[in-house]
């Protein structure tokens, strides 16, 4: 198992610092907030390129169908080339919540759907040399500058992994999630509306299902919480049955309790000693 830090915000300097700090404590990646409006993760992301060694860089997450998906292909290509290979690209349809403010945006859920597929596929294409898309939702050409196909391409190979938020068992969303490199799991509540909370066990029927579908032995499975910044052993036993169910990354978060974010940054990831 892999473990990141989502940092929860502050300005992009106190961010900076906190992402070298994880880098030095240990960490396999720090991802950041992606906000309509607020410090740009792109341009924060580079600069944390810049000064770490190691951790993986992205987002969590990155709202596709509200963002141009050739641009973020090139905001996730231009990263991925400044960091020697350590871009990761996280996306779903985008959360739907009074206190994030409005902007304008799609909000139909099945268009927002069509958009998040569509766009998964013309990023893939770019990063593949593939200079032109034809969709429902977008059409592209870019053939005119055919130098991009080789100059603008990601180090990683085939590709930057994509992690894609699937609802389970919603299998038309859980069959787009083929599409990527890792699986960023919503278990659907009991009406069919909602969200339940995940457990160990969703994830076992999950990689149960990705195995039949006959995804990629290292097809990345992503789960967070929050583990204790002064007690190794318990943070370690916290994080283990995820890892016996499957998971592939745990993301240490601090929602909700952002006081604490250095300390448990400093302490390292909860690994069993």
């Amino acid at each position: 198992m892999r473990y990141g830090f989502v940092l929860p915000g502050g300005s992009a300097t106190h961010q900076l610092e906190q992402a070298i700090a994880a880098d030095q404590a240990g960490w396999d990646g720090v991802f950041v907030w992606e906000a309509a409006y607020g410090v740009d993760p792109w341009t924060l992301l580079a600069a944390i390129a810049q000064r770490t060694t190691h951790v993986r860089l992205g987002t969590m997450l990155t709202p596709l169908p509200w963002r141009r998906p050739w641009k973020l292909a090139s905001q996730v290509v231009t990263l991925d080339q400044l960091s020697a290979g350590r871009a990761i690209l996280a996306v779903g349809v985008g959360a739907i919540d009074a206190e994030l403010g409005r902007t304008g945006e799609e909000l139909d859920l099945r268009a927002r759907a069509d958009m998040l597929g569509e766009g998964i596929d013309l990023i893939t294409g770019l990063w593949a040399g593939q200079l032109k898309f034809d969709g429902q939702k977008y059409s592209i050409d870019l053939s005119p500058r055919s130098d991009l196909a080789e100059s603008v391409q990601p180090v990683q190979k085939p590709r930057p992994p994509i992690w894609i938020v699937g609802v389970w068992p919603r299998m038309r969303s859980m069959r787009r999630v083929l599409r990527g490199d890792g699986l960023l799991p919503h278990i659907m509540g009991p009406d069919g509306q909602g969200f339940a909370e995940t457990r160990p066990d969703d994830i076992r029927a999950i990689r149960a299902w990705l195995d039949e579908q006959g995804a990629r032995a290292d097809f990345d499975m992503i789960t967070e919480g929050e583990t204790p910044p002064d007690d190794p052993a318990r943070a370690a036993e916290l994080v283990t049955p995820w890892a016996e169910a499957g998971c592939t990354w745990w993301l240490e978060t601090r929602w909700s309790n952002p006081d604490d974010v250095r300390d448990r940054i400093e302490a390292g990831p909860p690994v069993r000693a």
